[in-house]
């Protein structure tokens, strides 16, 4: 009988590659409890946590904030953090919140904080589910997938802000993309806190507005962030973060 020892099947690596692609059923709880959530969240609170919910009840809330600062604070941020975590219905209408109640600043300040903490549980949530398997798999594999891991572990930096500049993107895409393609913990953070200030920035000042917007009976713009003045700036900062990948994929052609 041949001796296998020394193949590559019996390698260290490869045995950490095969145990981290049969994770225990308990490591795919949280992301089931997310997806569960959401659905049943998704049915329950969408004609609930709406732009005309926050008009019908923005004297009590301002109230409860004039009267209680830093309660209120800690459970706006802790309902955003729900509210992103499980995908559920509401993040535009809480970005608004967040501007409505605290002004653009602070404001800005914590409804980014709040969407990274609610942006790196869905990660984990995925990460511990799917990504170390899917990774894994991807690790060990040839051919096209290879060169596709290989493409974006070479450019995490760029893809992570892309993802995040870019308007089309949906936020839960950006969350689980990630961490399905072995994004480190600390690199998604900290792209996801930065990326999305721009975007929070926009939305949080029309929050700031909304006093004005009551008063008129109207309804806020939500389709501001397309305007050209603004739209312009964030496609600037799209490409910025697209030209590192552009750059290697020049160099490759030309063997640079």
């Amino acid at each position: 009988m041949a001796d296998r020892s020394n193949t590559p099947l019996a390698s260290p690596e490869r045995r950490a590659i095969n145990r981290a692609a049969r994770p225990g059923p308990w490591r795919r709880l949280p992301l089931l409890v997310v997806l569960a959530v959401a659905a049943v969240g998704t049915f329950l609170l969408r004609d609930h946590v709406t732009f005309d919910a926050l008009r019908d009840n923005r004297e009590a809330l301002l109230a409860f904030r004039d009267a209680h600062y830093a309660l209120t604070v800690l459970a706006f941020m802790a309902t955003y953090v729900v509210i992103v975590a499980f995908s559920l219905p509401g993040a535009t209408v809480a970005t608004l919140t967040g501007g409505f109640l605290f002004s653009t600043f602070p404001g800005v300040l914590f409804n980014v904080g709040a969407a990274t903490l609610g942006a790196i549980g869905i990660y984990l949530a995925a990460r511990w589910g799917l990504g170390d398997r899917l990774a894994a798999r991807m690790d060990a594999g040839a051919g096209t997938i290879k060169r596709m891991k290989d493409g974006i572990d070479k450019n995490q930096w760029s893809m992570l802000f892309l993802i995040r500049l870019v308007p089309a993107v949906p936020f839960f895409v950006a969350n689980i993309v990630p961490a399905l393609v072995g994004v480190g913990l600390w690199r998604f953070a900290i792209s996801t806190f930065l990326g999305i200030i721009p975007g929070a920035l926009v939305y949080t000042s029309v929050g700031a507005g909304l006093g004005k917007v009551f008063a008129r009976g109207e309804t806020p713009d939500m389709g501001v962030i397309f305007e050209p003045h603004i739209l312009l700036p964030i496609l600037g900062l799209c490409a910025l973060a697209a030209l590192p990948i552009v750059l290697r994929a020049v160099r490759g052609r030309k063997g640079l």
